[in-house]
């Protein structure tokens, strides 16, 4: 059985606990391009050989707290197409801007070689796929994570929490619809101050439990009957369950049946070869994701979710093939789509994603999650599913539409069999953001969490003035 080493059992500890006396030190820094000097959003900041680390916000920031029996370990600060800064901790100078210089690969060097290699965008990703039992983890494994969750419209926040969490997989062979859970342990802000009047998400809710929904009138629902329907709406859409079980974990979840990037994924992509750049010393394919012949469809019950096409990037290590990052839109293509996009959601994007992997000890872990998609709210004392329009008195298209955030950062990797049986045995392992719980300082003071930015922090601020579930 494999030992689980002494510092990672301290960091442990600390979650496990919530209280701690250890000290740590915290590490601040802003991260910017060499030559434009413009900020360099979801750069990786760790310690290296260790799981602990963070990202950079929009503003290029970044805070890391690191355990003192590190202090002598190497910070690494790296992002794809770039140099990689590398100093001891115990010398880094904090508050520093860190300058990154770019860094890029020959095409024609890397792809010209003896060996056979797949040359097209095609090829590469197939044998990515091909190599995903080998690149994933093959054993069970624990992670800790933070979750900021936002809903919001153009001009302010309506809905905030953020969530230590824990992820249990018992592998990538197995499926992960009964072998993937995920725990909210704490919560530090809960917001809420969303209106409680969509008929569109009531009239969903009732077809969901076979009960008629026509002519409805906001004057005829209970206050009630509506919350409890957007609370219905909130996991079904916005669940962690369905984020990490779905289609949309296309890595982890490539394996099943009707996946996006699954056995049949070239009838609704097509995948082009764009360049080769640098990630931390290794050269890493970059390549754009394309519509094939067909529109994608994520067939999830309840929601319309046909008639799309795929657009985005799909980093791919050159030595291994192993996916580093995937940044994924589903956008609008049908015609049927795009009216009812623009109509009820104002964007005709609505899937988009973000998954970056660590690499650790020869596997790759999830490491960042982006997830945002529209959503309709506030259709107001109508009797159909549609929103008021421009000539229509009270409308506000900056307040009118909705749409949701999910970012999760992961840290710390917990192998050790024995520390899994234990968390798998005392966790009741619910995911369920929304539900209220206590908050407990003393957890969050060494638990590394999403640095805000400064957007975020007024935003955060004037909700915080007025949310009625304030829990600091």
């Amino acid at each position: 059985m494999k030992h689980f080493p002494l510092k990672s059992l301290l960091v442990l500890f600390i979650f496990f606990i919530g209280a701690t006396t250890f000290a740590q030190t915290e590490l601040k820094g802003k991260v910017a391009d060499f030559l434009t000097f413009e900020s360099i959003e979801s750069a990786s900041v760790y310690i290296e050989n260790t799981t602990i680390g963070s990202i950079t916000n929009a503003d290029g920031n970044f805070v890391l707290k690191v355990p003192q029996q590190h202090l002598q370990d190497t910070l690494v600060i790296s992002s794809i197409g770039y140099k990689s800064f590398k100093v001891v901790i115990s010398e880094f100078e904090n508050g520093s801007d860190i300058f990154l210089e770019e860094d890029v690969a020959s095409l024609d060097e890397v792809v010209i070689v003896a060996d056979p290699r797949p040359t097209t965008g095609n090829g590469i990703v197939e044998k990515a796929l091909e190599k995903l039992p080998k690149n994933l983890p093959e054993q069970s494994y624990l992670q800790k994570g933070f979750l900021r969750h936002k809903e919001r419209n153009k001009k302010e926040y309506k809905w905030l929490i953020e969530s230590a969490i824990t992820l249990y997989d018992s592998s990538y062979a197995s499926g992960a619809k009964n072998n993937l859970k995920i725990n909210v342990d704490e919560t530090r802000k809960s917001y809420d101050l969303r209106d409680v009047d969509s008929l569109f998400t009531y009239s969903a809710y009732l077809k969901s439990m076979n009960s008629k929904a026509s002519n409805l009138n906001r004057n005829s629902i209970k206050t009630s009957s509506i919350i409890e329907a957007i609370k219905w709406n909130d996991s079904r859409v916005n669940g962690l369950e369905n984020l990490f079980k779905g289609k949309l974990n296309l890595v982890r979840n490539s394996n099943v049946t009707g996946a996006l990037l699954g056995k049949n994924m070239l009838e609704k992509h097509q995948f082009e070869l764009d360049t080769i750049l640098v990630d931390n010393g290794r050269k890493i394919y970059k390549i754009k994701i394309e519509k094939g012949a067909d529109f994608v469809g994520l067939n999830t019950p309840n929601i319309y979710n046909e008639g799309f096409e795929p657009k985005g990037w799909i980093y791919i290590y050159y030595d291994n093939y192993a996916i580093k990052k995937v940044e994924y839109e589903l956008v609008a293509a049908s015609d049927v789509q795009k009216k009812r996009s623009k109509s009820l959601f104002d964007t005709q994007t609505i899937h988009k994603l973000v998954i970056t992997y660590k690499d650790y000890e020869g596997k790759m872990y999830p490491n960042y999650i982006y997830y945002e998609t529209p959503k309709l709210v506030n259709t107001g004392d109508r009797s159909s599913d549609r929103i008021k329009t421009e000539a229509e008195p009270g409308f506000d298209k900056d307040e009118q539409y909705y749409y949701t955030i999910q970012e999760i950062l992961f840290s710390d990797i917990i192998q050790d069999p024995e520390l899994i049986k234990q968390e798998l045995q005392q966790n009741d392992w619910s995911a369920d953001i929304f539900s209220s719980k206590p908050y407990h300082e003393s957890f969050w003071k060494n638990y590394n969490v999403l640095l805000e930015s400064k957007e975020e922090e007024k935003l955060i601020q004037d909700l915080s003035k007025r949310a009625s579930l304030y829990k600091e």
